[in-house]
């Protein structure tokens, strides 16, 4: 993993962790990495990932039991991908339509570009 600057590197963790579970790397009723282990791993300090764990727990996405570890959550895939639309509808999508603006983008423009990656996705799936 490579830490960017301008997002703490606890946040940064947990955007790699939720990132794993959309693409269902991790899935409800895992259990998580130690946080010995995945400090060692990203090679940062254990209290930086017991803060990436504390927030996951706050906000639902992990389960911790006591004196066995941290799991994912049974609904972790649903609250993961509605913060992830929130953050896409907040942050990217603006950039996004400002961008189509002024590229002078049709609808008609971005219909083909859709079909095209439907396409390219249907047919990697065979």
């Amino acid at each position: 993993m490579d830490f960017k600057s301008s997002k703490g590197i606890f946040l940064q963790i947990a955007d790699n962790l939720c990132h794993q579970i959309l693409e269902g790397e991790l899935k409800p009723g895992d259990r998580v990495p130690s946080v010995r282990n995945l400090a060692a791993e990203f090679e940062v300090n254990r209290n930086t990932v017991m803060r990436t764990y504390t927030n996951l727990q706050e906000a639902g996405i992990f389960d911790n039991k006591r004196g066995i570890g941290f799991f994912i959550a049974e609904n972790a895939v649903e609250l993961v991908r509605a913060g992830e639309k929130m953050e896409f509808y907040n942050h990217e999508l603006p950039e996004f339509i400002s961008k189509i603006k002024l590229l002078k983008l049709t609808p008609q423009d971005l219909a083909d570009l859709l079909t095209a990656i439907h396409n390219n996705d249907q047919n990697e799936k065979k």
